[in-house]
């Protein structure tokens, strides 16, 4: 097995630790700091790798990147384009590009191989908590006592007439609608710890927590961005695609009160401070 491939599964092991730990408590702040210490360090990964690779491109073979096919689910499944969300969301924070199948049945992912790894981990671990969230909000029933706004066409003298018109909030809507917004803000979290991590290993501050040389600053923000040159280059040569997804549609409608409680779900608490989540990471050892 080569050094990199090492790394790569003793970094899946770490992550799929603090997954775990994230999924199987019921306390939100600990499944939200265990939740974001996985992302900082898959983001610190991915930022030690890309300064490796600056320094060995000389002298190794430069790791390839590569286009996988990430299953979603099964043609004809409600709730799809919930899951291809998701995942965007994911790999949109790790630094991994996306096509999506006509049917969302599938994603293709390009990206470095440790990168796309880690964001079918995340996946993996969120989907689940995701479909554990819509379930319980669909249990309680609370989306009964909502209306959403529908847009009915009626014919009156010969004409169509559009007229808008409130109705209740059919179930399978008030699902999907909460995942929708559940994707959507956990994409924004696991962004802001990307930014984050990164921020702090490209700043020259030497009031930092965690201060670095300007050398290295400048170092690891160069590589970084060859990094995205990279990768841009490689998805454009790549793709097939002939055109860019822009998220779900879904015919079903806007149902607010289910976006929201979708949104405080993915949200859950605020982030921890940096050396909460460093402890949490810390505990394992696995």
């Amino acid at each position: 097995m080569s050094s990199a491939n090492a790394v790569s599964d003793r970094l899946l092991t770490r992550i799929g630790g603090l997954l775990r730990k994230a999924e199987s408590t019921d306390n939100e702040h600990e499944a939200e700091a265990f939740l974001a210490a996985a992302q900082r360090l898959a983001t610190r990964s991915s930022i030690d790798l890309a300064v490796a690779r600056v320094h060995t491109r000389d002298r190794e073979r430069p790791t390839a990147l590569i286009q996988r096919a990430i299953p979603i689910g099964e043609p004809g499944r409600k709730g799809l384009r919930t899951y291809v969300q998701l995942f965007v969301a994911i790999a949109g924070a790790n630094d991994v590009r996306c096509d999506v199948a006509r049917t969302s049945t599938q994603v293709y992912a390009y990206g470095f191989a440790a990168d796309i790894a880690v964001c079918e981990a995340l996946y993996s671990s969120l989907l689940v908590q995701m479909v554990r969230a819509s379930d319980r909000y669909i249990k309680s029933g609370d989306y009964r006592s909502a209306t959403m706004e529908k847009v009915v066409v009626e014919r009156r003298s010969g004409r169509r007439v559009r007229r808008v018109v409130r109705v209740p909030v059919a179930g399978v809507t008030a699902r999907l609608n909460f995942q929708l917004a559940f994707a959507e803000r956990v994409g924004i979290r696991l962004a802001e710890a990307k930014k984050e991590v990164e921020r702090a290993a490209t700043t020259r501050d030497a009031d930092a927590a965690e201060p670095v040389s300007p050398e290295r600053a400048a170092g690891t923000a160069l590589a970084l961005r060859g990094k995205d040159i990279e990768l841009t280059d490689f998805y454009t040569r790549t793709s097939e695609a002939r055109g860019t997804w822009r998220g779900p549609h879904t015919s079903t409608g806007y149902a607010p009160a289910a976006r929201r409680a979708g949104d405080r779900a993915g949200q859950a608490a605020r982030l921890g401070p940096a050396r909460e989540l460093d402890g949490a990471r810390g505990q394992l050892s696995e």
